[in-house]
Order: C-alpha cells, then sequence, then structure tokens
C-alpha cells in the first residue's frame, strides 16, 4: 500500500494510544471507518450535476425579465 508493515503500524497504534488514551481510541476508529465509509458511498453514487446547463439558462432567463 504505502511501504506500511506490522512494525510501522505497531509504531502508529502506539502513538495514538499514547496521545488518544485507550478510552478515545475506539470511537477514533468508528469516526474514521464512518467518514471512509461515506466517501466511498459519495464517490459510487450517480453523478449529480448541482447546477445543469438548463437550469442555467432558465436562471439567467428569469433575471433578464
Amino acid at each position: 500500500m504505502f511501504g506500511f508493515g506490522m512494525p510501522e503500524l505497531i509504531v502508529i497504534l502506539v502513538i495514538l494510544l499514547v496521545v488518544f488514551g485507550p478510552g478515545k481510541l475506539p470511537q477514533l476508529g468508528a469516526s474514521l471507518g464512518g467518514a471512509i465509509r461515506n466517501f466511498k458511498k459519495a464517490q459510487n453514487e450517480d453523478g449529480k450535476v448541482i447546477n445543469p446547463p438548463d437550469e442555467g439558462k432558465q436562471d439567467q432567463a428569469r433575471k433578464e425579465q
């Protein structure tokens, strides 16, 4: 992946444990997992256009009147 092996992951886990403490670590993992899940869900959704070209032309025509 990014060249992370088991020793690197253990060091990162120990640093997170020291910084956030054992009580907050499960909450941190859950929120990170939820964020990744929402990102993947949004990435897989249909490409919705916020301002389709036709609507923009209609809005300009309304403003000109």
